[in-house]
């Protein structure tokens, strides 16, 4: 007789392993199909990988400033195969990760594609061979891709994808990079680093659309001040190839045109979900715009079948989705007080220079929701840890309810701010006000203590500036 399995996870992403081990924990017999490495996008050509980059970015960067620090530096240079390479191993590295915790938590790792077969039962293709797999519950964690416009096809070589920007093999001498948002903002910042002489264009009004506007702007000058070139409420029209390069038709929201040739151009306008091949229709599971609808619990409608992560829409963050995961097998093995996911409490960060992070409503949706509103700031260039890092340029702000002192919002651009964020996630999963917030010892000296003073400035008390 065919095992049945409690859970079957198809998709060894972040959200799909996470949902797999927290199934494990709470003793369901656990499987994972995956078609490729565990690990999904994010740890092997995502997440991870353009982190181990940007790192190198970053010590390349520093390098050059190295007589600010008293040292003497001459002749610098990189490799990028090198840096291609140690990129890699870190993904290899945390992709065998998964793979142990696999086992060490005693889950079955299926290889194949797999597809909804009708009650319980996935068909998982491999090499051209199919097998029967049935679970009482399947949760569907298959997650995205780099969304394509027509007459925007990447091909690999001059047009890339993430994916290929991840691996190049050699260093564009000038760069387009198509949209601002996070991913297209990371390998703007490392390729502009690496001395790529960088365009960016972004069809909506500024950079980081999706952050508080201040932090787009102070972010928009920084990237300036580096070097880039950046064209907001800009489309591109047209790609055509050349033999070693690309020209680009650009059409401003004026209907002006221009056109730009680069070495290389990145394609980072969205993605989709990974909703073909797995059987969804034959279901009767509803796809809207790439994105499996679900209910608050990642219920599909169809009994014994669930959702996660990138599959079912936004915000598209590995640590959404590991959270929709543990939901998800809690909710299976009939865990009590579990709490469906808020949007409002998922951090959001980008590892360009400046870092941008942010939490919650950016003042603007706070104002649209009508309330009364208290907004902080603190700039970096008021806190000792900073100017000792030598890192003085960056902000942080606080957007609170006037009348209840709920933290709404907190929004940074610095150094290290995708590591200070949380402070403020933990602040909002608390529930913590205003008042509490301004009580709270921060050590000093730190970058942490502006999180404070830009509190304390929501109500006119900030001390150091």
């Amino acid at each position: 007789m065919a095992e049945i399995y409690d859970v079957v996870v198809v998709g060894g992403g972040p959200g799909g392993y996470v949902c797999a081990i927290r199934a494990a924990q709470l003793g369901l017999k656990t499987a994972v199909v995956e078609r490729d490495r565990l690990g999904g996008i994010c740890l092997n050509w995502g997440c991870i990988p353009t982190k181990a980059l940007l790192r190198s970015a970053e010590v390349f960067h520093l390098m050059h400033r190295a007589a600010e620090f008293g040292f003497a530096a001459d002749n610098i240079r990189f490799d990028l195969d090198v840096i291609v390479k140690r990129s890699r191993k870190v993904a290899e590295r945390l992709s065998n990760g998964v793979g142990f915790l696999m086992k060490k938590h005693k889950i079955t790792v299926i290889a194949g594609a797999a597809k909804l077969a009708g009650k319980g039962k996935l068909a998982v293709t491999k090499d051209g061979k199919t097998e029967e797999v049935q679970a009482k519950n399947i949760v569907l964690a298959t997650g995205a891709r780099p969304r394509v416009l027509p007459g925007l096809e990447p091909d690999g070589k001059l047009i890339w994808t993430s994916k290929e920007a991840l691996v190049p093999n050699m260093m564009p001498k000038s760069l387009l990079v198509v949209g601002s948002g996070a991913i297209g903002i990371e390998f703007a910042s490392f390729f502009r680093t690496l001395g790529s002489d960088v365009t960016v264009v972004e069809v909506l009004d500024r950079v980081l659309p999706v952050e508080d506007e201040e932090i787009s702007a102070f972010a928009h000058k920084a990237f300036v001040k580096q070097g880039m070139k950046i064209k907001v409420a800009t489309t591109v029209d047209k790609l055509v190839k050349n033999e070693n390069s690309v020209t680009a038709t650009l059409k401003a929201k004026d209907g002006k045109t221009e056109t730009v040739t680069a070495d290389r151009v990145i394609l980072a306008v969205g993605i989709v979900g990974n909703v073909e091949n797995i059987g969804l229709e034959e279901a009767g599971i509803k796809v809207d715009r790439t994105h499996v609808v679900i209910n608050q619990w990642g219920e599909t409608g169809v009994p014994g079948v669930w959702a996660i992560g990138d599959l079912v829409g936004p915000p598209w963050l590995a640590h959404k989705a590991m959270h929709e995961g543990v939901i998800v097998a809690e909710k299976i093995a009939g865990v009590k007080g579990v709490h469906p996911l808020d949007a409002s409490r998922v951090p959001g960060c980008t590892y360009c220079n400046p870092q941008v992070a942010s939490v919650g409503m950016t003042e603007a949706k706070a104002k649209a929701t009508g309330r009364k509103i208290k907004v902080g700031h603190f700039p970096f260039v008021g806190n000792g840890k900073a100017i000792a890092l030598g890192e003085p340029e960056g902000m942080i702000k606080t957007v609170f309810d006037a009348e209840t002192g709920e933290l709404l919002g907190a929004h940074m651009v610095g150094a290290e701010v995708t590591e200070l964020i949380q402070g403020y996630g933990i602040a909002k999963t608390l529930e913590a006000t205003e008042a509490d917030l301004s009580t709270v010892i921060f050590p000093h000296p730190t970058l942490s203590e502006m999180m404070h003073e830009a509190v304390l400035d929501a109500d006119a008390k900030a001390l150091h500036i």
